[in-house]
């Protein structure tokens, strides 16, 4: 039945019949109504009035935007609740297809790009930089779920590069943290032939909850408790080795031209001099892997620079501006005369 709503609506939508979708349901009905909504792209309205929206619901929405509302009560019948309820969703969803998108009308081209808290500063001046070049930059946070809407997008065809400055989830997922994106994390761009500018951004880290919640055989780590929720890991110069060749390894398969640029005073903001991720041997580790796997087409940029530094944000702005003009001149040539 899932699968059977997921044709059913892409087709409409295909055929420009529906504008918005809203369902109601319990576990069942839940299932069913956003598998279909996750066929439907990113901003296209859909909303779901569940049994189970204060719950997780991740199995559901997963990398959409799939707007999910909590029906308190169960689906038995309507009262002046319910009936207050639905009528909020109605009105939400009708507001929702009525409303003009904020900047439809001047839409300009668009990059990926990755961040975390520990790499916040090098992201933003970037992103100041290529905005000021008439770039629309997307940012999105690398927390296993940032990453897999990043790469989804990515594979929709809804960007034209991508900065990729925070590769924290290769770390998870090779370690075991919980903000891994998948095994398929930094693929989709190669696949799609856009130029990508990749940062070992905050692999210096690997994330579980509460301290409590670090599985056993890591709690003689080094541990950094970031706040009550979020305790951080520091990777192994063999871990961080290991991301050099899986990165390495994903890079090669790239059809489009890549760059990869290196900070060589550290990776993270508590990865420098004196901060307590500081680790020159790991970074060292990560460099050999990944210089003795990667292939000849991918340029590499060592910089003697900290990543949060206004200098390496610049330079890896003007890198990726570079295979932004060589790929479109590339394109340009292509084209029949």
């Amino acid at each position: 039945m899932a699968v059977g709503a997921k044709v059913i609506l892409a087709r409409l939508f295909e055929q420009g019949i529906i504008h918005g979708v809203v369902s109601l349901g319990g576990s069942a009905g839940t299932a069913i109504a956003t598998a279909g909504m996750r066929a439907l792209p990113c901003g296209f309205p859909k909303l779901m009035v569940s049994t189970l929206a204060s719950l997780d619901i991740k199995p559901y929405v997963g990398t959409t935007d799939i707007c999910m509302m909590p029906s308190v009560l169960d689906i038995a019948g309507l009262n002046h609740v319910s009936r207050r309820i639905i009528g909020n969703a109605a009105a939400a969803i009708c507001g929702m297809v009525a409303s003009e998108p904020a900047g439809a009308l001047d839409e300009k081209p668009a990059i990926a790009a990755t961040m975390f808290g520990v790499t916040t500063p090098c992201v933003t001046a970037a992103r100041h930089i290529l905005e000021e070049r008439g770039y629309e930059v997307l940012v999105f946070h690398a927390t296993g779920s940032g990453g897999q809407a990043m790469e989804q997008l990515i594979e929709d065809g809804a960007f034209r590069a991508v900065l990729d400055m925070t590769t924290m989830e290769l770390a998870d997922e090779l370690v075991g943290g919980v903000m891994s994106a998948g095994p398929h994390r930094s693929e989709a761009a190669g696949r799609k032939g856009i130029p990508q500018l990749i940062c070992p951004g905050a692999i210096d880290m690997v994330n579980f909850g509460p301290e409590e919640s670090v599985p056993a055989q890591f709690r003689t780590r080094n541990l950094y408790i970031h706040n009550p929720s979020v305790t951080l890991m520091r990777t192994t110069p063999e871990e961080c080795a290991e991301i050099g060749r899986i990165t390495a390894s994903k890079l090669n398969r790239a059809s489009g031209p890549v760059t990869v640029s290196i900070p060589l005073r550290g990776v993270s903001a508590i990865d420098k001099v004196g901060a307590p991720f500081y680790s020159q041997e790991a970074l060292d580790a990560y460099r050999r892997a990944l210089k003795a796997s990667l292939g000849p087409t991918t340029r590499l940029v060592e910089l003697d620079a900290h990543i949060n530094d206004e200098g390496f944000a610049l330079v890896a702005a003007n890198l990726l501006m570079e295979s932004l003009g060589a790929s479109m001149e590339t394109t340009a040539a292509r084209l029949p005369r």
